[in-house]
């Protein structure tokens, strides 16, 4: 069974963590990212091609942290793959002990370093949670035609709380949690009284009782970060007492400042009705979880 899902239906509060694969075919990068995380959390999310930058697969990475003990989560974008692709890599995955998956959209290609390629969205996130679910339930494929095994998986979609109009944001959860997502994992929080907000119409709808759902927390390095993702990040929401909070600190000062709101937040989140855990990205700054994980007071993890 999934380590993840093990933890969650047992009531505990979950905590994961991202790990960016390499700009290159070198194992030992995710290895190492790997370790830092190992024991910290329970479960390691592999991003697929994150920013629309090509990296390494993050089936081939997930495989990689499987062979060292940890519990990946499989993130798949239907950005670059048709329905065909897609759900092979599931049964692929499946196959290799991968026993989560996490269906997204997937970064616009023009945002990457490949804008002239052509986005495939054959199937959009919801149908393609739809699709898992229905390839592990009755062990059909699209069409109908039928597996001689079906996937055994974890199923999750991610979450904008953040993003406009606040009404819908809670309407779209409903579907991807109708459609088969069993965990959510939510855009990094920053604004907790929006969050607490979209919580709200989260729970009024009943939804914290359908599926698990990990608010996302990312640490800032910086006042730096932290202006350009207010400004550059679609999606992003960060308060300007936040940023103000950072500029206060001296420059030497601001990763211990942007630790210390990210501790601040995940202990927010763990009194919060309905919030079932935390996701942590820290991309390229793995090092900073198990610092986060410890103030935080959520070592030692579930064995």
């Amino acid at each position: 069974m999934s380590r993840l899902k093990a933890v969650l239906e047992k009531g505990g509060f979950a905590v994961t963590a991202e790990c960016g694969p390499p700009k290159g075919a070198d194992p030992d990068t995710v290895l190492r990212k790997g370790q830092l995380l190992n024991g910290k959390v329970d479960a390691v999310n592999v991003t697929d091609n994150q920013t629309a930058i090509v990296r390494m697969s993050s089936l081939a990475a997930c495989t990689l942290l499987k062979s060292a003990g940890m519990d990946p989560v499989l993130q798949v974008v239907v950005r670059d793959r048709n329905r065909i692709a897609l759900q092979s890599d599931i049964l692929g995955a499946s196959a290799l002990g991968i026993r989560n998956v996490l269906c997204l959209s997937g970064d616009h290609q023009s945002f990457g370093n490949q804008p002239q390629a052509m986005g495939v969205f054959d199937l959009d996130s919801i149908q393609f949670v739809q699709t898992v679910r229905s390839m592990r339930d009755q062990g059909l494929v699209l069409g109908g035609d039928k597996l001689s095994r079906g996937p055994d998986v974890f199923i999750g979609a991610a979450a904008n709380p953040f993003a406009d109009p606040m009404a819908f944001r809670a309407v779209r959860l409903a579907k991807k949690i109708a459609a088969g997502a069993e965990f959510i994992q939510t855009q990094c929080i920053y604004n907790l009284e929006r969050f607490e907000t979209w919580m709200g119409l989260v729970r009024d709808r009943g939804l914290h009782e359908k599926a698990f759902i990990l608010g996302g927390v990312t640490p800032l390095k910086s006042a730096k970060m932290a202006k350009y993702m207010r400004d550059k990040v679609s999606g992003m929401d960060i308060p300007d007492q936040v940023i103000e909070r950072m500029e206060k600190v001296p420059p030497g000062k601001q990763r211990e400042e942007g630790i210390r709101i990210c501790v601040e937040t995940v202990e927010r989140l763990k009194e919060m009705p309905g919030v079932k855990g935390v996701h942590i990205m820290a991309i390229e700054w793995e090092d900073a979880v198990g610092e986060i994980v410890e103030k935080a007071g959520l070592l030692p993890r579930p064995s």
